[in-house]
């Protein structure tokens, strides 16, 4: 791992400090994760911007590794849950243990109190246990028995559904969608991007011999040099536009809040710095509109309620009828 580097929260992110910081990260990762270039970004575009991302694919394509070498790659303590029916909330956040000797009692932490957790199928388990991760995404802090537990930044909620898959499963609420900053994809890789998969596996997990490149406290570092990337006026506008054509569209029930706006700026000052940049320009919005918003609104029609595929089509084709800054 590299000596430790320091940036000046002060001052507008100094690109020659964070580019060889962020490209090793990426490079890290992208080096057990393969042929996903785009997908390995997206993850590290939400850690900067303090999101987090749902993974919306079948079993398989490498979404748990995805976790994995992100936690590694960034010396960062890492949890999988297993989201079943009959988990509890208490099983996520932990709970309060009488201790005798003492007469007192302990709080137990959860799972949920890793820096990069892993929400394997979160739609396998019920809404109120959905609902416990609610205030941890939003607020970085856990309440139990009215005690408020915060979260040991940075910290990452990694979340899986299969979306082709129905028994069993609960829908995700509304309000869990949009605590999510992304919603992506894996996909399967290219016939040579698996063979050479299948080679880096003949002596076991390449991630498991993943090291850290990156200490927590650089990231926290390149989390608030992302606040301070520039968004011109023009850019913050554009983003307006496409959230109230959302709102105006006679082919969404639901448009995108003004959380979602938030987020979609947010995210977009995260693809900048990953991008080499210490501004927004339009394609960073572009690239981002449909996995920042397309989770966030609502089709009217019923064969478009709740079908992502619908929505993202709506989005692209607003998005493709507004008017792009210079």
């Amino acid at each position: 791992m590299n000596p430790p580097q320091t940036l000046d929260p002060a001052a507008p992110p100094s690109m020659d400090a964070v580019r060889p910081m962020l490209s090793g990260l990426l490079r890290n990762v992208g080096s057990v994760v393969l042929g996903k270039a785009d997908v390995v970004k997206m993850a590290v575009v939400a850690l900067l911007a303090e999101g987090h991302v749902l993974i919306e694919d079948v079993p398989g394509v490498g979404k748990t590794l995805l976790a994995r070498a992100l936690a590694a790659s960034i010396d960062c303590s890492f949890h999988r849950i297993q989201f079943t029916p009959d988990l509890l909330p208490s099983d996520i956040l932990g709970s309060s243990i009488y201790n005798s000797a003492t007469g007192e009692f302990l709080f137990k932490p959860g799972p949920i109190f890793a820096q990069v957790v892993l929400a394997d199928e979160i739609n396998r388990t019920t809404p109120r246990t959905q609902s416990a991760l609610l205030e941890a995404m939003s607020d970085r802090q856990v309440s139990i028995d009215g005690v408020a537990h915060p979260l040991r930044p940075p910290f990452l909620v990694l979340a899986t559904q299969n979306p082709y898959e129905f028994e069993g499963t609960y829908v995700l609420p509304e309000s869990q969608l949009d605590r999510f900053m992304l919603r992506i994809r894996m996909g399967y890789p290219d016939r040579a991007e698996e063979r050479q998969l299948l080679a880096s596996h003949r002596v076991g997990e390449p991630v498991d011999s993943l090291g850290p490149v990156i200490t927590a406290e650089e990231v926290v570092q390149l989390q608030q040099a992302t606040r301070r990337v520039r968004v011109d006026e023009s850019i913050a506008d554009y983003m307006l536009d496409i959230a109230h054509a959302t709102r105006e569209s006679d082919e969404l029930h639901v448009g995108v809040s003004t959380r979602g706006v938030l987020t979609l700026y947010r995210a977009c000052q995260g693809l900048a710095l990953v991008s080499g940049r210490a501004y927004v320009v339009p394609d960073d919005v572009k690239a981002l509109v449909v996995p920042v918003l397309a989770h966030r609104v609502l089709g009217k029609s019923f064969l478009q309620a709740g079908e992502f595929g619908a929505s993202e089509a709506i989005i692209r084709d607003l998005v493709d009828r507004l008017r792009v800054p210079h």
